[in-house]
């Protein structure tokens, strides 16, 4: 029996939201809006202390997805080692690019922002800017490698940076 490719998510499925990062499926729920029966995926961004309904229809055109696998989040970690590119165009245009790969939700990307961004001892310091797209990328990937080792965050933010630390 051939089947449709269907989205489906179980209470307690660890999921990634594109722009909000790693959230939890706590219900699938029937609601009516705008005369409409919808089905919607219940998902709690802890983080974020928010709660997000996503129709079940659009869940694929929102970039709604499961948890990385092991192999591309290793991807993901193995570009945090890798050389820094830094781009001497305006910040301005850069920060954008930063914040569409963040906001992309492709772990690989993620690592790529964190891995420019990074700064070690000794290098010069941040701006305000730079500094919170950094933090915001690495806490991002951290969440994401936190629910797939099923590790507290500050653990996976240890294990990024030590990653850091020792490419440098």
């Amino acid at each position: 029996m051939a089947e449709k490719k269907q989205f489906s998510y179980k209470p307690g499925d660890y999921v990634v939201y594109p722009t909000h990062g790693v959230g939890k499926v706590i219900s699938v729920e029937k609601q009516k809006i705008a005369g409409h029966l919808l089905q919607l995926f219940v998902i709690s961004f802890d983080r974020d202390r928010m709660t997000l309904r996503v129709p079940v229809t659009k869940a694929e055109s929102s970039g709604l997805r499961k948890l990385s696998t092991r192999k591309v989040m290793e991807d993901a970690l193995t570009t945090l080692t890798g050389r820094a590119r830094v781009k001497r165009s305006m910040w301005s245009r850069r920060a954008q690019e930063y914040e569409t790969k963040i906001n992309s939700g492709d772990p690989i990307s993620i690592a790529e922002v964190v891995r420019d961004l990074h700064r070690n001892a000794g290098q010069p310091d941040q701006s305000f800017s730079e500094r919170q797209i950094y933090e915001s990328a690495r806490d991002r990937l951290a969440g994401e490698l936190a629910a797939l080792e099923k590790v507290d965050v500050e653990t996976a933010t240890e294990k990024l940076e030590g990653l850091l630390s020792a490419a440098a």
